[in-house]
């Protein structure tokens, strides 16, 4: 599975897995489903209000042309926007829309997304956007391009709970050793825990460096003069103490 490093506004770089064509083909075939579904009740309340009278015939053909590619725009950028970069395809299919520079995806970038499905999948019949997802390195079609964004898989990613964590070990009979992990909150607690299930899973150069960078700035932010030669260790001994401090 492709992957791509983001370095994140903590300043640590993670590694995720890219959404492949068929998962993104999936996922807009869903979208486009609900967007069907808005359209048909769209157009019986069209036609209701305004009739089929001959006066109107022309006005409602260009209505009717123009509506469903007005939701479907109006629906992934509303949809973008509120679910966090998924919508409801992407949710179901375990996607999300991803800033290459690890900042989140704003307003313009959504927008531009939105109105460049014209040209990657409507003029093209979604030849141009499956081969630019299917042949760029970072997979994305034109409206990746120009909002500076992909789509990442997020199944394998922030999929921890505080149960999973109290697996790593035992608590019992455990005495804190950093007590200043109090500071930190569970989001952060799940990130550490995501960057330790990585590391021990896929021991490349990524993940040693977003592990060197993660457990730095840890060290800077808990004034611990000396790094620990063993991370993962350490990573877990915060997550005990956390436990057992906030619990």
């Amino acid at each position: 599975m492709p992957t791509i490093d983001i370095r994140t506004t903590q300043n640590v770089t993670i590694e995720y897995e890219l959404a492949s064509l068929w998962e993104r083909m999936a996922a807009l075939i869903i979208d486009v489903v609900i967007v069907g579904a808005l359209d048909f009740v769209a157009v019986m309340l069209i036609t209701s209000a305004v009739g089929t009278g001959d006066g109107s015939s022309l006005f409602l053909g260009v209505v009717y042309g123009l509506l469903p590619i007005c939701l479907f725009m109006l629906y992934q950028l509303l949809s973008e926007i509120l679910a966090d970069g998924r919508s409801w395809g992407k949710r179901i299919m375990n996607l999300k829309v991803v800033r290459l520079d690890g900042e989140e995806p704003g307003l313009s970038d959504y927008l531009l997304r939105a109105v460049f499905y014209i040209v990657d999948f409507l003029f093209s019949i979604g030849i141009l956007g499956a081969l630019l997802i299917s042949s760029t390195r970072k997979r994305q079609r034109l409206g990746d391009m120009t909002a500076n964004t992909t789509v990442i898989r997020t199944k394998h990613q922030v999929q921890f709970g505080l149960d999973d964590i109290l697996k790593i070990n035992t608590l019992n009979n455990y005495e804190p050793q950093f007590p200043a992990v109090r500071q930190f909150n569970e989001q952060d607690m799940l990130l550490i825990k995501s960057i330790i299930a990585r590391c021990s899973t896929y021991a490349n150069p990524a993940h040693r460096e977003a592990l060197d960078e993660l457990v730095a700035r840890l060290c800077q932010q808990l004034d611990i003069t000396v790094i620990p030669r063993d991370k993962i260790t350490f990573l877990k001994t915060l997550i005990r103490d956390y436990i057992v401090l906030t619990r």
